[in-house]
C-alpha cells in the first residue's frame, strides 16, 4: 500500500498544482528518510493567515499568525516507530492516519521574501518540518532535540536539492 498525501486548499494559491506536487514530493521524502512503515496518509490544508490565526489560537491558545501547524495523530517519539503500530491503521482501508497539516502558503512567499531564498525551498521547508512533527519530533522539547530535528528536515530537503545558502537563518 503506498503512502497518500491529500491535499485541500482552502485559500488562493498562484500555480497550485505546482505547489501540491512539491508538498506531496516532500512529505513523502520525509516518510521515506524516516522508514515509515506502508500506507500512511497525511492530510494537508492550505489556508490563509487570518485562518491559520484563528486555528493557532484554538488550538494551542496563540492568538498569532504563523506558517504552519501539525497536529499529530500518533505517540512516538523522534521517529521510533512503535511496535503496535498496526494497530492504529483504518480497518476500511488499512492506511495509517499520521495528522493534519496546516500549511499558510502566503506566510511561505513571505519568509522567502524574508530569508533571501526561493519560495519552493521555503514552502519545502516548512512541509517537512511538519512532518517531522508528525513523526514524533519536537524542537521545542530541549536544545538537543532541536538540533536533531533540523538535522532529520536538512537532510530530507538536501536529497530533494532544497538547500539554503549557508549564512541563512537558523529557524
Amino acid at each position: 500500500m503506498e503512502h497518500r498525501i491529500r491535499i485541500t486548499p482552502e485559500a488562493e494559491v498562484d500555480g497550485l498544482e505546482a505547489v501540491s506536487e512539491l508538498i506531496t514530493r516532500c512529505a513523502m521524502a520525509a516518510l521515506e528518510a524516516e522508514q515509515a512503515p506502508e500506507g500512511c496518509f497525511v492530510d494537508v490544508t492550505i489556508v490563509d493567515g487570518e485562518t491559520i490565526r484563528e486555528i493557532n489560537r484554538e488550538n494551542r491558545d496563540k492568538d498569532a499568525v504563523t506558517d504552519v501547524l501539525s497536529f499529530p495523530m500518533l505517540e512516538f517519539y523522534n521517529g521510533t516507530w512503535p511496535e503496535d503500530v498496526d494497530l492504529d491503521r483504518n480497518p476500511e482501508d488499512g492506511s495509517l492516519f499520521l495528522g493534519d497539516m496546516i500549511l499558510n502558503y502566503d506566510r511561505a512567499v513571505e519568509q522567502a521574501e524574508e530569508y533571501g531564498h526561493s519560495v519552493e525551498r521555503e514552502c519545502g521547508f516548512l512541509t517537512v518540518h511538519s512532518m517531522m512533527h508528525l513523526l514524533g519530533y519536537d524542537h521545542e522539547r530541549s536544545e538537543e532535540e532541536r538540533q536533531l530535528q533540523r538535522k532529520h528536515e536538512e537532510g530530507v530537503l538536501s536529497a530533494l536539492h532544497l538547500t539554503r545558502p549557508t549564512d541563512q537563518y537558523e529557524k
